[in-house]
């Protein structure tokens, strides 16, 4: 079993009794488990189930480390007076959170509800980190957005999409950061609710703190669904301009294909290997013919100025 409750506990005896942590893919530890308080993590699998002694409830979280962002399963075992968890076997840092909580609040660990408050609470805390790190990264990639969605780069020059790749990338992996944050704030709440059925009226002052943990989780969530919003938003408005960049391209060269058709239709006349041509005789046939094919390059021009389709 993982030994993170004995870095920081004013009654370690008393913690470890009512919380019980198995590593994952910690055979041994799981089979201990079991044996000690009839905790049963294969029969639940990754799925809320109850028993007559457990409710079991997985989460899924978001970690920020540095500049990283990963995401661990864990699931939370809640009987009535012990909480098992089955989380990662390296050291996971949110409960040091969680650990610092129940020393400011002792009686949290008097329960295993209140420990299961605590790290709750910390595991929010962790979301939250990670939804201010991708909304940093937004901002960092503002000034990219910014000449994105204008079309031209500080030096003047066209932005295509080969010159927006890395920041749509980039885009990309902070959307994906916050759509597993919604997840994940739903898989909390969902906890959390549980939790407070649990706790019940043996706990009126835990049941306080859990209403307010709810509504703290729910306004993680609807920070998470800003900026959800806001990177979809920045990706449409790039993708937007992006398309519009590639639509007047595709202009020019259509009004450059209009604008020479004639004069290349009246080439080709020409250089047909007819055995009588008049024109060719003519003693100002050839300034006719390039007059001919000037008007006739000169009218499509005209046209499309008059409609507005060079703007």
């Amino acid at each position: 079993m993982t030994n993170q409750i004995l870095t920081a506990a004013h009654d370690v005896a008393g913690l470890r009794r009512r919380w019980v942590q198995v590593a994952v893919g910690d055979q041994e530890a799981a089979a201990e488990a079991r044996k000690l308080t009839g905790v049963d993590f294969g029969t639940a699998g990754n799925r809320v189930w109850e028993t007559d002694r457990f409710v079991y409830l997985p989460v899924a979280v978001n970690i920020r480390s540095g500049d990283t962002v990963r995401r661990e399963r864990l699931v939370l075992a809640l009987g009535d007076d012990v909480l098992v968890t089955l989380q990662p076997r390296a050291h996971f840092a949110p409960f040091d959170k969680a650990l610092a909580r129940m020393r400011r609040l002792p009686h949290l660990a008097e329960s295993a509800h209140g420990v299961m408050y605590a790290l709750l609470y910390a595991l929010n805390e962790a979301q939250e980190r990670v939804i201010e790190h991708a909304s940093d990264a937004l901002e960092d990639m503002s000034d990219e957005i910014t000449l994105a969605t204008q079309g031209y780069d500080e030096h003047g020059t066209d932005i295509g999409v080969s010159d927006m790749q890395d920041t749509i990338t980039r885009m990309n992996s902070a959307e994906e950061i916050v759509s597993r944050s919604q997840e994940s704030q739903l898989m909390l709440a969902r906890a959390a609710r549980h939790l407070r059925a649990e706790a019940g009226t043996r706990h009126p002052e835990l049941a306080v703190l859990i209403d307010v943990l709810v509504a703290d989780i729910n306004g993680v969530k609807d920070h998470a669904s800003y900026e959800h919003d806001k990177v979809r938003y920045l990706q449409q408005s790039i993708m937007t301009s992006l398309d519009v960049k590639q639509n007047q391209i595709v202009k020019v060269f259509t009004i450059i294909t209009a604008v020479f058709l004639p004069p290349t239709l009246i080439a080709t006349f020409y250089g047909m290997n007819f055995t009588d041509m008049p024109e060719l005789s003519w003693e100002h046939g050839f300034l006719v013919t390039t007059l001919l094919t000037l008007v006739a390059a000169l009218i499509p021009l005209w046209y499309i100025r008059r409609r507005g389709w060079l703007r």
